[in-house]
This record gives C-alpha cells, structure tokens and sequence, in this order.
C-alpha cells in the first residue's frame, strides 16, 4: 500500500519537474539553486496547501463518523441518483477497457496531486507572487467551501450505487482497493474536489495571468481538467451533479480569493514576516503597542458595524452552532453506569446485561435502556469472570459452574426457576419458551419451567465448539469440522451442514505472505458465529489473519464482508444490521497509533453497504444489535472498559438543543440586520453620486 502511494508522489513529482521548462515564463530559466530559495520567499503559502492536505484526513474520519452515527439521514445520493439515473454508468460501459481504465487509475491519482500541489509550485519557484497569493488561497477556499457538503450533504460513490456500475479505480488492484479505503470515506462526493481544485486554477490563470506569461499552463490545465471529467464519471468515482457542484465551488473560491489575497498577504507575507517577528523579539514594547493599536480598530468597527462586520459576525455564529452540532452527533455513545470492569456484554430490546468483575467476584449489571445511569437489583448466583448469561424480552438467564437461574426482570428479586448444571461454557435462549445449555461439548435444551427437551445437538463421539441461536433457529459448529456451520432448528434433530469458503483474492494473500503472515486455508477454523432470518455471518481464523463471511443460507451466495488482510472479529446481526470490530493494520502491533485499536463496523444488510461506526484510537469491541440501540465494549486511554450505549436515531442534547435553538434567532437578527445595512449603504451611495451628477 504504501509503495503504491509512494510510487503515484515520485511519479507527480518528476512529472512536475519534467513540466517545467514547457509551463515556464518565457524569459525564465530553470536552475537548481531555485529549487532551495522558493522554499524560503514561500514557505507560508505551501504551508496552506499542506494543511489542507493533512485537514482532509481528520475531516473524512468526522466524516465516517457522522455518516455512521446519523444512520445515513445525510444520504442525499438517492436525491442525485433521481435526477440523473445512469447516465455515468452510460459512460462506463461505452468506453470500458482494460487499458482505459489501468491508464485512468494511475492519472486519477497523480493528475490530480501535480495539478494541486505541483501548482503552487510553479508560481513560487518563477516568483510571480501576485498569482500565488491567489492560487494558495483559491485552493484553500475550494476546500472551505466543500466541509459542509462532505459533512453534511453525503454522496456515495456512483460504483457503490447506481445497479451494474463498478468502481474501476477501487478495484484496480487489491493494493491500490486498500489505499482508496484508508483515505477515502467514499461518500464525499459532492463537490468534486478533482473538478473543484484544477478548475479553480484555471480560472485564477484565466482571470489573473494579465501579460499572458502562462498561457501554456493554463492550456494544460484546461486539457486537464476536461480529462479528469470523464476520467471520475468511467471510474465510477463521481456524478455529473459533483462535477457541476465542483465547478460552482471553484467560481466561488477564486471571488473569495481575490477579496482577501491583499489584507490578508500584508499580513503573512514571507518578505516582511521576519521583520515583525524581529521586533517582537528586540521590541516587545513596541510590538505589543502595535498588536493593542490594531484589537483595538478592530473592536472598534464591531462596536459600530456595518454590512462588512455583521456578515463577518453572522459567518462565525453559523461556523460555530454548525460546530456544536457536529461535535454532538459525533460524540453519540453514552457509558452504562456502575460498571467499573466489564467482562462481557448481552443485550435484548430493552434491556443491557453486563458481567462486571469486581476482583472477589462478578456481578450481573442490569439496566434499562431507558435509564443507563439506575442499576436494577437482580437476584443471582455467586458468579466469577468465566460465567455465562443470556437476556431475551423480559428474561435473564445465569449460570455458575454448579447452577442455573432463570429470573423474569419484572420482578427482579424472584428465581422463576433453577437447577443443577456441570460447568456450563455458555447458556442461550433458543426461543420464547426454552434455553439451551452448553456442557462439556454437548447441548441440552430446556423449558423455562425445567423440563428437558430435544433439539438439535452433536453426536456422542463429538462435540460443540460453537453455538448460537436465532428466531428458533440453530447454528452449531463440531469440533470435528471446524471449518463448517451446522444449521438446524429448535424443535427438529437434522442439521445441514454448511462449509465456511474464506477464499479472497490470490493477490490479497500475497500482500499478507510478503508482510511474514502465511494464509492457511486447509485449516482454517470459525472462530465466532451469528445469525439472523436467512443470512449466517462466520469469522474464520486463517491464520495469517480473521476474515468475516456473510452467507445466504437460502441462496448459498457468500462474500467477505471485512477487508481480507484486515483481522475481524465479535460478528452481532439483528433489524438488517451485521456488525462487528476489526483492526485497520494487517500488523497491529507494528502499526501507528491510530492502527493499533479495534474499531466498530456497521455492515447493511439491503444496501450491502460497510461503514465505520469509531474512528478514533481507543479499542473498541464485542457490539450488539438492538432495535435502537448499538452497544459496544471501550477500552478509555486510562485503562478503563466502559459499556458504551447508542442510539440509532441521532439525538442532540440539551445543551446543543439550546445552542441551536439561540443560534438560529441570533442568525435570523443578524440577516434581517445585514439586509437593512446593506440598503441605507446603498442608498447613501446612490444619494452622493446623484449628488456628484448634479
């Protein structure tokens, strides 16, 4: 992965070079002791362009996390998809080849990184200032202008959407499939920045290139730019609405540059920023006189503002509320109180279950979803680390290594019903009258009043590695065929037999092999099952890795749900949802801090969509599946484990609810405010030129 990025930067960068004396103005030369001093006369202005760059990579997590959170209510891909139908998959399947698609990949890619950050070059190292001031902040506003769309006007790639299309680029190469997926959310569709940024630079040139010096540049950009168009609609990256939404943006960026290219650059300009930072050294004094003279003019014209100021305050009071409001969707997960070190979790609609350990014993922890800071005092068996519980509707199932208690939790304090067991590795309910009882490899059913029943089990010279159950159905695995599921059903004693098929591609393989981890398929064993109606999710140690399968078991049609070189674990499926954690390194613990963590997946059964619900560096696992409600264990940088609860509909809180609240009246004051200065401006205007006439 990270020689392909390596290889697309080498190659921007020689094709920037190589440029060079084309793109040049014609009196200048091309020397290499003017690859050193640009550096030093522009080093604020690629300082801007560096930290749009790294801005994007914090902003697409937001992003994934706004998306997850949300449960894509800012989806506006269907409202895009009505207008425009298929006609980018038109595109693709016309012009579809091997050779047109392996020569767009690669020019998608390093195109785009000489025509955005290769620019500012150009007018940095031939020194013409007038038009980098503008290209620096032109780059900078089109990204400015876009935040709000990325984050809150979600569009999906055209090849993960619109029925028959693929995503040509993404699915070039498994290495290349795995750097579009670490740095792309893949929902940042509209505007199109790789229409936004050229077209910007072009209209700059257009606009501000007076003496024609670079005529020839901005004639590569415009062939770029046309390029680039069909390439993000063949690729099945892009819309025809993001390439027009990219080129509104580009308009607008370029107006907002040219506003405050002067103030702004007599200011931060490289020639005279030395000097101030001097006498602030040798002066402070004087230096703070300065810096006091000028707070001082500004509180002055907001004490008595015009258009000019009230717009200034009207743009920080919708930056901020749309801030508050970003920072509370994101930060949607709430801890259960009075569990201070979870073991494990289970859940039912209603209901959270946790098995805290409290050093001399553990203690089941019950709560209702609706209230997650009152504990509910449940009576219980003397309990440890290693013992299991189930919870469903309004009942709770427990087990010690001697004995099993069933509890209805509308009245707590009472034992509905108990009785011996040897050393139980898992209990479950099975349906709405009966619970299963794993013990010493061999499964036994039983009603809620004690009575054993039959079911499906394994024979007598096998035994039970895994068992889970769903809406009557049975899914086990035998130690004897670990790498196969057994589906049956409660009431029946026949099973079938399903083998797990973890496959990927060859390629996907060998970047794990390369990376000192074999993929052992022969001995592959399914290490965690869930289940739900006719879809079966397995994962499936290979080895050199975990790989998460989902299954229909009615069509028998099967795929790798989590990234094949990427460990994945806990799968939980219930109401369409499959989720699960997984690391984001094929090495862990060689990884960045960022990689070494578990996150939470999302994975949706109708739309066959993944997204990231964390994104963060705290490890996150175990999730499960409410109506509701999503509930994952978290590992806090202090070493804490708390039970984090969420609920699916994202919900504001108070504090945010009162902020929106006063924000939206101080911003309709604010506009009818602006509104009237700008028509007693006008109309002063207006007054003393029919003055001057006269």
């Amino acid at each position: 992965m990270e020689g392909v990025y390596l290889t697309w930067l080498i190659s921007a960068l020689a094709i920037g070079v190589l440029l060079m004396p084309i793109v040049k103005p014609p009196w200048a030369k091309v020397t290499s002791h003017g690859f050193i001093d640009f550096l030093r006369r522009y080093w604020l202005h690629i300082g801007i362009v560096l930290l749009i760059y790294n801005a994007k990579d914090f902003l697409d997590e937001v992003d994934r996390i706004l998306m997850a959170n949300t449960d894509g209510m800012l989806n506006m891909t269907p409202w895009i998809y009505a207008i425009e139908g298929d006609m980018a998959l038109w595109v693709q399947e016309t012009f579809m080849s091997d050779w047109l698609t392996a020569f767009m990949t690669h020019f998608y890619v390093v195109g785009f990184m000489v025509i955005c950050y290769v620019s500012i070059f150009y007018f940095a190292y031939f020194d013409d200032r007038y038009m980098a001031d503008r290209i620096s902040l032109t780059i900078f506003w089109v990204y400015i202008l876009a935040i709000p769309f990325y984050l809150f006007f979600n569009v999906h790639v055209t090849g993960n959407y619109i029925p028959g299309m693929q995503t040509l680029a993404y699915d070039h190469t498994p290495e290349i499939n795995d750097w579009f997926h670490r740095i792309d959310p893949l929902t940042n569709g509209m505007p199109s920045l790789h229409i936004g940024f050229p077209f910007a630079v072009w209209l700059c040139l257009l606009r501000f290139d007076s003496d024609g010096r670079w005529t020839t540049y901005r004639r590569i950009v415009f062939v770029y730019v046309l390029m680039t168009a069909f390439c993000i609609l063949y690729l099945g990256i892009h819309w025809f609405m993001d390439i027009i939404g990219g080129m509104i943006v580009a308009a607008i960026a370029v107006h907002l540059a040219n506003k405050v290219a002067d103030p702004m650059w007599r200011i931060l300009d490289e020639r005279t920023i030395n000097a101030r930072l001097a006498t602030l050294l040798t002066n402070p004094k004087r230096a703070f006189g300065v810096i006091k003279k000028s707070i001082t003019e500004v509180f002055s014209r907001y004490i008595r503002p015009t258009s000019k100021e009230t717009g200034v305050m009207l743009t920080v009071v919708m930056i901020a509320v749309a801030g508050v409001i970003t920072w509370d969707l994101t930060h949607q997960s709430f801890p259960a109180g009075g569990v201070d070190a979870p073991v494990g979790v289970a859940a039912a609609d209603g209901w959270l279950v946790t098995l805290d350990d409290r050093g001399e014993g553990a203690l089941v922890v019950v709560h209702d979803l609706s209230d997650l800071d009152f504990e509910i005092d449940v009576v219980q068996p003397i309990l440890d680390s290693n013992s299991t519980y189930d919870v469903r509707d309004d009942m709770l199932l427990m087990a010690n290594s001697t004995q099993i208690i069933l509890v209805d939790l509308n009245s707590p304090g009472q034992i509905k019903t108990a009785f011996s067991v040897d050393n139980p590795s898992k209990v479950s309910f099975v349906s709405d009258d009966r619970f299963a009882v794993v013990e010493n490899g061999q499964v036994r059913y039983w009603s809620f009043e004690g009575m054993e029943l039959d079911g499906p089990k394994a024979t007598e010279n096998d035994s039970v590695l895994l068992f889970e159950s769903s809406d009557d159905l049975i899914a086990l695995v035998f130690n004897s065929d670990p790498d196969s599921v057994h589906l049956g059903l409660v009431d029946g004693e026949g099973l079938i037999a399903i083998n797990i098929n973890a496959t990927a591609n060859p390629i996907e393989d060998e970047i794990l092999e390369n990376s000192g981890f074999l993929v052992d398929l022969e001995n592959a064993t399914i290490t965690d099952v869930a289940i739900y109606e006719n879809k079966l999710a397995v994962t499936i140690d290979v080895n050199a890795t975990s790989r998460l399968i989902l299954l229909d078991t009615s069509t028998g049609d099967s795929q790798i749900i989590s990234d094949p070189k990427y460990a994945a674990y806990d799968p939980n499926m219930g109401h369409g949802i499959l989720m699960f954690s997984a690391y984001q390194n094929i090495d862990p613990t060689n990884a960045s801090i960022k990689e070494t963590d578990r996150e939470i997946m999302i994975h949706d059964l109708k739309s066959n969509l993944t997204t990231q619900l964390t994104a963060d560096e705290l490890d996150q696992w175990g999730p499960v599946v409410l109506k509701d409600h999503f509930v994952y264990q978290q590992l806090s940088e202090n070493g804490d484990i708390s039970v984090e609860v969420q609920e699916k509909e994202p919900k504001l809180q108070p504090y945010t609810s009162n902020i929106l609240k006063f924000g939206v009246i101080l911003v309709v004051a604010l506009i009818f405010i602006n509104i009237m200065q700008r028509q007693y401006e006008a109309n002063s205007v207006s007054h003393r030129d029919s003055e001057l006439a006269s």
